[in-house]
């Protein structure tokens, strides 16, 4: 069993943390947690929660958030951001990955692996993995990374995340890298019912003539009856 933490970078009552036309990051990382969550369910031996306010109405502080990934002996953590550079559109753009500044061998290889899937779905510039003391990576005790998916003061970059298209190719990125770092296998599929034909037996006789009468008039009623 694997437990693997989300949340998504601050809130949409968090100053700031919005493209120059007031669209919020959380409105975009949200989304983007959801269909991470929603596709490792699909996946054997993993369990996660999500420890932002999926409302977005309150901004948990981020010694709490460490708190709550801590306490749940959580194995993997993934905070989800849009970068940003200054506050008006420009051209600053591209994909980059952080873990602490200890660079953890776990949380490297991870990174790298969600940084090449993310780079390939989005189609961004490749800022790399990078190292910095973020509260989120230094004060979690266990692997734990920082996406930063584009830069919302990029209307390019901004406009796309904005699409539910964006957002399912930055979560199926995510996911790809976890399943080829942690080899998580799908759970089997569920069989289909839609192609099975069920029978029913309505008689059994000694006396072939009674077999061939209620079949004469179960055929009389529109019923594809047949006599074995």
């Amino acid at each position: 069993m694997i437990k693997i933490t989300h949340a998504a970078g601050h809130a949409l009552v968090t100053p700031g943390k919005q493209s120059p036309d007031g669209y919020k990051e959380w409105q975009v990382t949200s989304e983007i947690v959801k269909l991470v969550m929603r596709e490792l369910e699909t996946y054997e031996g993993v369990a996660q929660k999500r420890i932002d306010n999926p409302t977005g109405k309150s901004d948990i502080p981020l010694n709490k958030r460490c708190e709550l990934v801590n306490g749940w002996s959580t194995n993997v953590h993934i905070d989800y951001h849009l970068n940003a550079y200054g506050s008006g559109w420009n051209n600053a753009g591209g994909t980059e990955i952080y873990t602490y500044t200890t660079k953890p061998r776990e949380a490297a290889a991870l990174a790298e692996k969600i940084q090449t899937n993310l780079v390939k779905a989005l189609g961004f510039h490749n800022r790399g993995v990078k190292a910095a003391d973020f509260q989120m990576v230094r004060e979690t005790e266990m692997t734990a990374i920082l996406i930063e998916f584009a830069f919302m003061t990029n209307q390019n970059e901004a406009m796309k995340m904005r699409t539910p298209e964006y957002q399912k190719r930055a979560a199926k990125a995510v996911v790809n890298g976890l399943v080829s770092q942690y080899g998580l296998k799908k759970k089997p599929a569920v069989s289909s019912t839609d192609d099975v034909v069920y029978r029913v037996q309505v008689g059994a006789f000694s006396d072939i003539d009674n077999a061939k009468s209620l079949v004469e008039d179960l055929k009389a009623k529109g019923y594809p009856a047949i006599m074995v």
